[in-house]
């Protein structure tokens, strides 16, 4: 991994790192090396050693063996800290943000020093015209949705002037005129002589993106590639081991009654953008799958916690789950109705981060009867019912029972994919279901979620990834401005004319009934 006279230098470098978790070898003398001017792909599997490394690189884990190497000369981090102060900025794919605090409030805890908040908040303003990334420097941050978090943590990296730049799946949750954005963003960081290392499953963007890439699989380094110089499945194949399943087809099947039906819902708003809904109206049958697009902010997450009943609804008419009026009841007892949900934030929303993972179970199982009777748990079912869901879901990790925080995001999301499927719900509102996992897992996902539609579940999925939409669902509906579009037949639509309704152009025919 030494440079050469004709390669720019590398700034960071791991040489031949191991790190071990008990029995779990996560990262097998891996190397890389990280070079000036360059965007640097890392690709794997989840589960194949990619956040461990990261960590390691940035000193929130200690290698067990191996070296970092910093502008050539051997170097130690001792903290976080430490490689922040040397230039190593990271956004990961689990945000480390403060719900009740603004913008500023956050990026400020996460800088060195200390300066006025307007004086931080014109620098922000800077910061975002320059990279095109759409921060509003006063909003709470509970009041985000996950894409508008994604810009705020990179925002607060770029104001450190990073060096080294280490963008953990910062696509995964951005509309792809975002990623656009975004990739401008990198590529003026590489001319300006940074060097960036790009995580993701998104294929496609990394040979349009990047100038090498490092595949590992099982924790071991498999090959570096150009990835301009590989396709799709080649590259994939290094990942895997194995050619990539595809999502199975749909199988045909007669739809059933109404699962879910949205009546004339309002919420009021709190004044920040996308926290208010008007008159969306929605109709899901049994055995369909009907997604909603949209740019993030626009309606998305108050539209998900007034279906899982997180947030108050006025009307307790205009929400029906399986024949029953649902407005009025919580969370638990739209369970009991039937009902799965899936939210977006998978590390503090779907699974409680320092609980252990069979007690994350519990948390939306303690209400169907075979976990806990008369007040009691009974730990083995609980444990019995945790196993499936690892074993079905090919969740991975180390050890018997860990915390959420210790999975990957993509087994994460498997993790709580599974535990809802397997509850086997008549109706299931999926939020992001794909984001942050590879490409085999979310063909899996895919895949699981059409299987449910077939045997008679209802299935709505909220999703920014249009490309997700029109492979596998039946319908597709627009969120823009709280407002919702009628579902269309994915046979009768086009990107172009998704794209347009999801800059507003639909407003003309908003308030009629969308079944």
């Amino acid at each position: 991994m030494s440079d050469t006279p004709n390669r720019p230098r590398s700034l960071l470098e791991a040489v031949e790192l191991t790190k071990r978790f008990g029995a779990l070898v996560a990262n097998d003398r891996v190397s890389l090396a990280i070079r000036a001017g360059e965007t640097h792909a890392l690709l794997g599997e989840n589960g194949a050693g990619k956040s461990t490394l990261v960590k390691m690189m940035c000193g929130l884990l200690h290698a067990d063996s191996g070296e970092l190497l910093y502008e050539g000369a051997p170097i130690v981090f001792p903290d976080p800290a430490s490689s922040r102060a040397k230039g190593v900025g990271v956004v990961f794919q689990h945000f480390a943000l403060f719900d009740a605090l603004t913008v500023v409030e956050n990026i400020a805890l996460g800088l060195p020093g200390h300066q006025p908040l307007s004086v931080l908040a014109a620098r922000i303003d800077d910061c975002v015209h320059r990279y095109g990334l759409a921060v509003e420097p006063y909003r709470r941050v509970g009041e985000l949705s996950v894409g508008e978090r994604q810009r705020v943590e990179i925002v607060r990296c770029l104001l450190g002037d990073p060096r080294v730049l280490i963008l953990d799946e910062p696509t995964s949750v951005l509309t792809p005129d975002e990623s656009e954005n975004l990739f401008r963003t990198v590529d003026l960081l590489t001319e300006e002589g940074r060097a960036v290392l790009f995580i993701s499953h998104k294929l496609d963007e990394v040979r349009r993106l990047c100038h090498r890439a490092t595949v590992l699989r099982g924790g071991k380094f498999i090959a570096e590639v150009d990835p301009k110089q590989e396709s799709f499945g080649s590259l994939a194949r290094l990942m895997v081991g194995a050619d990539v399943p595809r999502t199975a087809p749909a199988i045909a099947h007669a739809l059933g009654e109404p699962r879910l039906l949205v009546l004339h819902l309002n919420v009021a708003g709190d004044g920040s953008r996308g926290s208010a809904l008007h008159d969306i109206n929605l109709e899901v049958r049994a055995g369909e799958i009907v997604g909603i697009a949209g740019v993030a902010g626009n309606g998305q997450t108050t539209l998900f916690d007034a279906l899982s009943g997180e947030k108050a609804v006025a009307d307790h008419e205009s929400i029906v789950i399986d024949a029953e009026m649902a407005g009025g009841l919580s969370p638990t007892q739209r369970r009991a109705l039937g009902a799965g949900f899936v939210p977006e934030e998978r590390l503090g929303h779907a699974a409680a981060p320092d609980m252990r993972l069979s007690d994350n179970v519990l948390l939306t199982t303690h209400g169907d009867g075979h976990v806990v009777t008369a007040g009691i748990i009974r730990r083995s079912a609980l444990f019995a019912h945790f196993q499936q869901i690892v074993q079905k879901f090919d969740v991975r990790f180390g050890g018997k029972d860990p915390e959420a925080r210790r999975l990957s995001g993509g087994n994460l999301q498997k993790f709580v994919i599974g535990r809802e499927v397997l509850r086997n719900p008549v109706l299931l509102v999926v939020d992001q279901p794909t984001w942050g996992v590879d490409a085999a897992a979310a063909a899996f996902i895919r895949t699981t979620l059409r299987q449910r539609a077939a045997e008679g579940c209802a299935v709505l999925v909220i999703s920014q990834d249009l490309d997700e939409l029109l492979e596998f669902t039946d319908r597709i509906a627009v969120m823009s401005e709280g407002r919702l579009t009628a579902p269309v037949p994915v046979a009768e639509t086009s990107r172009e004319a998704i794209g347009l309704a999801m800059g507003g152009a639909h407003h003309a025919g908003e308030g009629h009934h969308a079944a």
